[in-house]
């Protein structure tokens, strides 16, 4: 006896539309369910993937034992020698003062950037002037070339100009190359800035404000999300970048912590200082968390307001 016939001598009888939205209602539902768990199990990998090398690293910073052979994936001595031998063994390496040098640097390069990208997106967003368009092109030209083609002439440029001698002049020379170039990265700042609207300014200006004022009073407090991104973006630069420190900074005297990290890593050093390299891995990790501790309040900053028209 077919389902319909059952529900005829219950003396309710649903019509077939209603059966097939019912049936079509449960697939769709098995079907979703069935995509929600392959979705969670696929997300639950990947979780594990991007956690287990930061918890090795975390564990290989206390290992006891220096040597990079080990017969366990995770450390079965701990200690917190590395950190302190880090900042004190200055017999082979001085990672106390790489470190501040590119603190430092980090610093004043984020400082830099951060001016020179809200000047120039300000500029390019607010102002109208002959060569305008011809310089956004150029300046999205030369951004799609890597920087590492230019690391010879930048040295020799540099060697001029007698910037690649002592740790100091080492240090001004990285500050330069690392923040000179940034206001030419001004495309996310601009397309940020030309989403606040023109009338904002316009009645800003009709109350006797002048152009620095609207730049300081109206479009500053507006754009911090973006700000925070690119302080975040200069002050990350000089922690990740090898191959421009590697040809500036000849000697171990005007090593950043990229640098330093590298060496520790060599085949003279390995056996002793792998487990601190992990420890130094970590240390520079602690600066980039707190800036961003810091400045994600900014984030969620919006603009407010509005016109009266």
């Amino acid at each position: 006896m077919t389902s319909q016939a059952r529900t005829a001598e219950r003396g309710v009888l649903k019509p077939p539309s209603t059966v097939v939205r019912s049936s079509s209602k449960g697939g769709m539902h098995r079907r979703r369910m069935v995509g929600d768990v392959v979705t969670h199990v696929f997300l639950s990998v990947m979780a594990v993937l991007w956690l287990v090398p930061i918890v090795w690293v975390l564990m290989e910073s206390f290992n006891k034992n220096t040597s990079p052979f080990q017969t366990t994936f995770f450390p079965t001595k701990y200690t917190f020698d590395n950190y302190v031998k880090l900042f004190t063994d200055t017999s082979v390496m001085n990672f106390k003062a790489m470190f501040m040098r590119t603190l430092v640097i980090a610093i004043f390069v984020c400082i830099i950037t951060l001016f020179f990208v809200l000047c120039v997106g300000f500029v390019m967003s607010r102002l109208r002037f002959r060569q305008r368009r011809a310089f956004m092109n150029v300046a999205l030209i030369l951004g799609m070339f890597p920087g590492i083609m230019a690391v010879a002439a930048i040295y020799f440029i540099l060697k001029a100009a007698g910037l690649t001698g002592a740790p100091a002049q080492v240090t001004v020379a990285l500050v330069i190359v690392y923040s000179a170039g940034s206001g030419v990265g001004f495309y996310v700042m601009k397309g940020f800035m030309d989403t606040i609207p023109i009338s904002l300014d316009e009645a800003a200006l009709l109350d006797g404000c002048t152009r620095a004022g609207v730049f300081r009073r109206i479009i500053l407090p507006i754009t911090k999300p973006m700000m925070v991104y690119t302080a975040l973006v200069g002050f990350l630069t000089p922690w990740l970048d090898f191959v421009m420190a590697k040809y500036i900074a000849r000697t171990q005297d005007s090593y950043t912590v990229s640098l330093g990290l590298w060496q520790m890593l060599q085949k003279e050093y390995i056996a002793q200082w792998y487990a601190r390299f992990a420890a130094g891995a970590v240390i520079i990790s602690i600066p980039i968390a707190v800036l961003f501790i810091v400045m994600q309040r900014f984030y969620q900053t919006s603009m407010s307001g509005s016109v009266k028209g």
